[in-house]
């Protein structure tokens, strides 16, 4: 790989030029990153423990609160103690990994969430098919097939970037490694990376946003008949916060991935806009998927009781 590279090493961008406000917001993105573990570690324990909670919903919100354990500890921490620490260098190997963890890790994300909005039209729009279509084997495949899928694409595209040149500079315009500041470095022929990069937001991305939008317009159309306001409520709290977090998460990626190469951003900026499909999923997840809900709550009490009894 270092073959590949006239470069043996990076620079990553620090959060903010000023100390002061290099400080600040490295202690806000470590508390955010403390949240984001804390409520997804009790989601985690809540829906593993609690024999109640073992229906589908439930087992792919575990599912994606490991994930986002993870999503978000591939970049905040190293670009947190960077800041403070003012150690900018990262290697081209280390690069290259956290450009791998960071793709496959978005890739499962938003396959995850389409799953999700799957079980939730099942959920409210065929209620009785539900045990049969999203039983227990369905699940674990379609998590196998996210993770194997995500695996294939990632390493794709981990090598097909390192397969490029680095001679314009060594200096990277973000606080962790990832695809379109690396291709913007590099002195070869980008066009193929473009390419696969747009072939991979129509073929995953977009299909997975089709599949969504089309998924919540049958239940809004379905919960529009319920005659009930207080089920339309439930229906509605359950759905507008899952439409939030995906629109959010691919606007940001989309606009950062596949915006033309006339259109530059500032720095701080692309930084910004880097946030909202790397840092904030996992924040909001354990907030409006499980931390709202009734039976997360009650489950999360049982498991305090149980502590404070062992104790």
């Amino acid at each position: 790989m270092s073959n590949s590279t006239l470069v043996t090493e990076f620079m990553l961008e620090d959060f903010a030029e000023n100390w002061e406000l290099r400080i600040l917001l490295s202690v806000l993105f470590l508390l955010v990153y403390l949240y984001s573990l804390i409520g997804n570690l009790i989601i985690i324990i809540a829906t593993t423990v609690d024999q109640t909670l073992n229906t589908p919903m439930y087992f792919f919100l575990r599912n994606l609160s490991i994930l986002d354990i993870c999503y978000v500890s591939v970049t905040v921490p190293n670009a947190c103690i960077n800041s403070l620490t003012d150690h900018r260098n990262i290697s081209v190997g280390g690069c290259a990994a956290q450009i791998f963890f960071v793709y496959i890790c978005a890739c499962v994300e938003i396959l995850f969430l389409t799953i999700m909005a799957q079980d939730r039209y099942v959920a409210i729009c065929k209620p009785l098919l539900y045990p049969v279509i999203m039983n227990h084997w369905f699940c674990v495949q379609m998590t196998l097939a996210s993770l194997l899928s995500s695996l294939v694409l990632a390493s794709v595209h981990t090598f097909k970037t390192f397969q490029l040149s680095f001679c314009h500079s060594n200096v990277v315009p973000q606080f962790f490694c990832d695809i379109p500041s690396l291709l913007r470095l590099s002195c070869s022929d980008t066009f193929n990376n473009k390419l696969l990069i747009l072939l991979s937001a129509i073929l995953v991305s977009g299909s997975c946003f089709v599949f969504i939008v089309i998924s919540y317009v049958r239940i809004l159309s379905t919960v529009l008949k319920v005659p009930v306001k207080g089920e339309r409520g439930k229906a509605f709290s359950t759905c507008v916060p899952h439409i939030i977090v995906v629109s959010v998460f691919l606007s940001s990626a989309a606009y950062i991935y596949l915006k033309p190469p006339v259109v530059t951003l500032e720095v701080a900026k692309e930084m910004t806009l880097s946030v909202f499909y790397t840092i904030v999923p996992p924040f909001l997840n354990p907030i409006i998927y499980s931390l709202r809900n009734r039976q997360i709550k009650k489950a999360v009490s049982k498991l305090i009781s149980r502590i404070f009894f062992l104790i």
